[in-house]
């Protein structure tokens, strides 16, 4: 039972991640007509930053550090990635 719920929680972080992905890659490529949707993508790639990392902090607890303070509003995409 613990494996199916780990192997459910892996595709769940792929497909936040390639979702994520999905997004930055269409800002980058300058695939946005208006102000209204940049926010709005810029939105959604907050929130699966934010859920990926919950996910994370869930599996992996840990002290949290004031290392990341100041650097919320920072979104990083991989621009390597197609």
């Amino acid at each position: 039972m613990i494996m199916e719920e780990l192997e459910i929680i892996s595709k769940l972080q792929k497909r936040l991640k390639d979702a994520y992905q999905a997004i930055g890659t269409n800002i980058m490529a300058g695939g946005i007509d208006n102000m209204e949707k940049y926010k709005y993508m810029l939105g959604q790639a907050h929130a699966y930053q934010y859920i990926t990392q919950e996910i994370s902090n869930l599996l992996n607890p840990k002290e949290q550090k004031d290392d990341n303070k100041g650097k919320d509003n920072i979104l990083k995409f991989d621009a390597t990635k197609n």
